[in-house]
């Protein structure tokens, strides 16, 4: 009887970045969640809503021939550019198949970084807690002497160790998953913990969805250091209450506005695009951000607004390198 691949195991906020005692701590990486299967010589390699990758990664595929028939890993899809993770290059290589996915993975390689064994020798090892399964990934790597494109996803139940993982924003980790020993893998259940490391910032709004006198959300901007303003996030959804506040502090376009024709994608990954209005580049605002931003000094992830700063002018924001 053929193995199927169990949905993922997710994970739930946490405000709190301390490690409590029988809880294992792993780095968050900025990739594309992944599970894979080798199983009588089938490779199964797909996302977490489920879809089929191999054509888009066959570097990973034909890494199988490094594993034991009857292995299955949950992991990240990563790849790495210039001493950074590029989440930007992972969402090209999505895209690929045939002959350019395999130019792709000649010139940015992606890297499955396993964080949990699912399977091993053809034994299911779900009902194993998180540290019987975390031994046995660890020996899996050891014994099969496992290289690229295969990485160990590190573990702790040290506190230094992860307040020093804490501070590796610049290279793109989002932050620590925290694991509880005893735990079992339990596909589709909230189990995990997940702390994000935030910060407040500032940031331009340089245009606006929904109308004028109620806005929706807010097209952020930054200028870069040739001066040119460059877009770098959108907020979530805006409060009743700071969307009346903003409204008047905003001003339609002239044409003149440095975002004229462009467009904007309604998110990563998807081929809509939004429906804007442009405004005077002139309002700065208070913003909290997540660590995870792409190689241009774009926040990833949906920018949380805090507050009008109008004490400050454009000039005073953070520049970001061009692209």
């Amino acid at each position: 009887m053929t193995w199927t691949l169990p949905e993922p195991m997710l994970s739930t906020p946490t405000s709190r970045p301390d490690l409590p005692p029988g809880i294992a701590g792993e780095p968050k990486w900025d990739g594309y969640r992944a599970l894979l299967s080798v199983d009588e010589g089938k490779v199964e390699l797909r996302s977490r809503r489920g879809t089929d990758l191999r054509a888009a990664f066959p570097e990973v595929v034909s890494g199988t021939a490094q594993l034991r028939d009857g292995t299955a890993f949950d992991g990240e899809l990563v790849v790495w550019e210039k001493g950074r993770l590029a989440f930007e290059r992972l969402q090209h290589r999505l895209q690929r198949r045939g002959t350019t996915a395999e130019w792709a993975a000649g010139e940015r390689s992606a890297h499955f970084v396993a964080f949990d064994l699912l399977r091993l020798n053809g034994n299911d090892i779900t009902s194993w807690p998180y540290r019987r399964r975390r031994t046995a990934l660890e020996s899996v790597f050891s014994a099969r002497r496992l290289t690229t494109p295969w990485t160990l996803c590190p573990s702790t139940t040290d506190q230094e160790v992860v307040n020093e993982w804490l501070t590796w924003g610049a290279v793109g980790m989002e932050g620590v998953i925290y694991k509880r020993l005893p735990e079992p893998y339990r596909p589709g259940a909230r189990g995990w913990l997940k702390y994000k490391p935030r910060e407040t910032t500032e940031a331009i709004v340089g245009a606006i969805t929904g109308p004028l006198a109620a806005p929706r959300t807010l097209l952020l901007a930054r200028h870069d250091t040739s001066g040119d303003l460059q877009y770098v996030g959108r907020t979530t959804t805006l409060a009743a209450s700071a969307s009346g506040s903003i409204a008047p502090l905003l001003t339609v376009s002239s044409d003149e506005h440095p975002w004229t024709a462009w467009t904007f994608s309604a998110g990563w990954g998807s081929r809509d695009t939004l429906d804007v209005t442009l405004v005077q580049p002139d309002l700065v605002g208070e913003v909290g951000v997540d660590v995870a931003r792409d190689s241009a000094g774009r926040w990833r992830h949906p920018v949380r607004w805090h507050r009008p700063r109008p004490d400050l002018s454009p000039a005073d924001v953070t520049r970001i390198t061009p692209r």
